[in-house]
């Protein structure tokens, strides 16, 4: 692909080139005639080559869209595809803009009914399939955070993206992706040499450029304010965090959450004990977050509160391995190693996660297991697998005390799309939250069998010391019992040495003078059973609209109308599977009959009964125009009453997206329905089952349709 692209790219340029040079002859053509000097067939000879050419290059560009295009939608069908379903979800309220009568806030919308209900329903899916099956801690903490924990834990200090501002009007934009919108639409075009090979490198390590290597990006490529073409300033960082006050005299400070993790960590010796000072454990929550984005874009996907699930998996950090990793081994898929980024082929490849870890690609087996649980809850929703790669942060891009991150990244129309994270944070967060609280946060493990171990003590002798210190001889003891290994030889050595040693040269304890008799410093061998450890952490964290949107755009496709009918006939179908579908069934009535309706009540009731949502449509439309409704809903099944009903108690249930039907009792319908909508059973299991239902001749009318994904369908 990337052979064909340069050749392809080569091609163009030359054409390109023809091309002006056959202008540049027309253009000295045409003044050439004005002067009496030529003919006005040479001139026109050469207009006709011209347009040939231009004709040629044409040819060129379409292939070189296509190849940089992924091979099937230009940048243009992108955004017609991205208008259509957002049409479509505004249109059915699955989402809108939030206070839209008083011209709406950007970052901010709202879910209609539809739009909460599949949002529910994979809230719903990710407890079943995370903290039910792996036994999870669920914990539900506030979104007002007092300050000191996010000062702890480092989003009050470092928790920024770069800005710059539009030096005409002061509009702020973000840096990087004003950055990365020039690069890709230079990407969009045929580029000479090196500079595609250029470009491509710069977009692969856009998130790891700091403030002045990012602004050296911006001055080389000349990027400007989008909307005004304004020169913009240097960046600089913008905290995200939304700021407020505790309490009635505003002298508390605090913030609204910018994730839920931190409400998890503080809350890990209580969850520990709950577990029964057993490790490992998973603890896990799902609520809002809030970020300030500098200029949120893209819909859904960039917003300033949205819906968080993230689960933080505390583990020993000397044993990564997974009792269930066998599960998950043999699971292929799409992985984007560092390796392959920074290579010259920046392709992902396809891999089983046992080789993955066997390979060293992925650190460990606890890390890998989740990437594989997250990719069966992602195909489970309906995420295309082909269209979801598993990415490796490059080096620079991960914090400092990571071991390994990988994020899941789902392809749209507005590209490669962040959905879930996981990262092994190691004991980071625990580490800073009991240095800042002097709270202990960690975790005794007990050893197979008694170990004997050299180890380094640090005895103060407390009568000598309380006789020197008197008050503060507490403090000084504090200070001598935590002194890190280093700084305690350190001080055993200016002892041996000078007989005596100022304590803040070694530690926090405060200026105060250790004599050689105050402290007893030696190496000792002793028989211990365990130890006590801080845990590492392995955290999955999943953006709950982020991963929405990209199921909209992977299930939404237009049913083509059938020959002979009109082009705005075409009808709009999401593909929801039915663990998500806001709608599990339709009941509708063939014809407005009493009769028929009484049927439908009834069936209607039943269903819900047995915890299916259900609706009814008694509008008065064809059958095929109220299939069409539900479809664009995606109802996934749809019973029919009709004259046979009332014969012999039996409805025709219809499946979406085959529109296939068959004859079922009543009596069966509620069970069959339910085995569908949990998925234990297939459609085509109920078709062996159930005759076929031909359906009645408007029916039949309005159902001939042929499907056929949507035209402009991004790759």
């Amino acid at each position: 692909m990337g052979e064909e692209l340069g050749e392809v790219e080569k091609e163009v340029l030359e054409a390109q080139a023809v091309a002006d040079e056959q202008g540049n002859n027309v253009r000295a053509l045409k003044a050439a005639v004005k002067k009496g000097e030529k003919t006005k067939e040479e001139l026109n000879e050469a207009i006709a080559l011209l347009k040939k050419l231009k004709l040629e290059l044409d040819g060129k560009r379409k292939r070189f869209d296509e190849l940089v295009g992924g091979g099937s939608a230009s940048s243009v069908n992108k955004e017609a595809f991205r208008r259509a379903v957002g049409n479509a979800l505004e249109r059915r309220m699955f989402i809108t803009q939030s206070f839209s009568i008083y011209g709406g806030t950007a970052g901010l919308f709202d879910y209609g009914p539809p739009g909460c209900a599949v949002k529910s329903n994979i809230q719903d899916f990710w407890k079943r399939h995370f903290i039910l099956e792996e036994n999870m801690l669920e914990i539900e903490g506030p979104a007002v955070t007092p300050a000191p924990v996010l000062k702890a834990s480092g989003h009050v200090e470092r928790f920024t993206d770069l800005m710059v501002k539009d030096a005409g009007n002061g509009e702020c934009h973000r840096a990087d992706h004003l950055l990365e919108d020039v690069l890709k639409k230079m990407l969009a075009n045929p580029l000479d040499g090196g500079k595609r090979k250029e470009i491509e490198n710069v977009l692969a390590r856009l998130d790891e450029l700091g403030a002045q290597e990012l602004g050296a990006q911006l001055k080389k490529y000349e990027v400007k304010a989008p909307d005004t073409n304004n020169e913009i300033s240097d960046p600089f960082p913008f905290n995200l965090m939304f700021a407020t006050s505790i309490g009635p005299r505003g002298d508390v400070q605090g913030y609204l959450r910018p994730e839920t993790a931190q409400g998890i960590f503080v809350n890990f010796p209580q969850l520990l004990y709950y577990n029964g000072n057993k490790l490992p454990f998973a603890a896990a929550q799902l609520g809002q977050s809030f970020r300030n984005e500098i200029s949120p874009q893209q819909g859904i996907l960039r917003v300033r509160e949205f819906t968080q699930g993230e689960i933080e998996h505390f583990v020993d950090p000397e044993h990564k391995d997974h009792p269930k990793f066998s599960r998950v081994a043999d699971l292929e898929m799409l992985v984007f190693s560092r390796e392959k980024q920074v290579s010259d082929v920046k392709r992902p490849v396809t891999m089983k996660l046992g080789d993955a870890v066997k390979s060293g690609i992925m650190d460990n087996e606890t890390i890998a297991y989740f990437i594989g649980r997250v990719y069966t809850f992602m195909v489970a929703i309906g995420i295309n697998p082909e269209r979801m790669r598993f990415r490796q942060h490059l080096e620079h891009e991960m914090a400092h005390y990571a071991e390994d991150c990988w994020d899941c990244e789902v392809e749209s129309s507005y590209g490669w799309i962040e959905c879930v994270g996981i990262a092994d944070r190691s004991a980071y967060d625990l580490k800073q939250h009991a240095a800042a609280t002097n709270k202990e946060m960690g975790a005794w493990i007990t050893f197979d069998k008694p170990k004997f171990v050299e180890e380094l003590v640090v005895e103060p002798i407390s009568k000598v010391l309380g006789k020197a210190f008197r008050k503060d001889a507490k403090t000084v003891v504090s200070a001598l019992k935590t002194m890190t290994e280093e700084n305690a030889l350190k001080m055993k050595a200016e002892l041996e040495k000078s007989g005596e040693a100022n304590l803040k040269a070694f530690c926090d304890g405060g200026d105060f003078v250790i004599k050689k008799d105050m402290v007893k410093i030696e190496r000792e061998t002793k028989k211990v059973s365990g130890k006590f450890i801080t845990p590492g952490v392995i955290e999955p964290s999943f953006g709950i609209g982020r991963i929405l949107y990209c199921m909209f755009e992977h299930t939404y496709y237009v049913r083509e109308s059938a020959e002979g009918e009109k082009e705005d006939d075409k009808k709009v179908v999401f593909k929801f599977t039915p663990l998500v579908a806001p709608t599990k069934c339709t009941v509708f009535p063939l014809l407005q009959k009493e009769e028929f309706n009484v049927v439908c009540r009834d069936v209607c009731n039943s269903l819900v009964d047995s915890g299916l949502s259900t609706i009814i449509d008694v509008t008065g439309t064809s059958i095929g125009r109220r299939y069409a409704r539900t479809d664009e809903l995606g109802v996934p099944f749809a019973v029919t009453v009709d004259h046979d009903t009332l014969e012999d108690n039996t409805v025709t249930l219809r499946e979406r997206d085959t529109c296939s039907q068959v004859r079922i009792p009543i009596s069966d319908l509620c069970a069959t329905l339910k085995n569908l909508s949990s998925m234990k059973t297939k459609w085509e299991e109920v078709q062996a089952q159930y005759p076929s239902q031909g359906g009645s001749a408007s029916a039949a009318k309005e159902e001939n349709r042929t499907e056929a994904t949507y035209s402009l369908r991004c790759p």
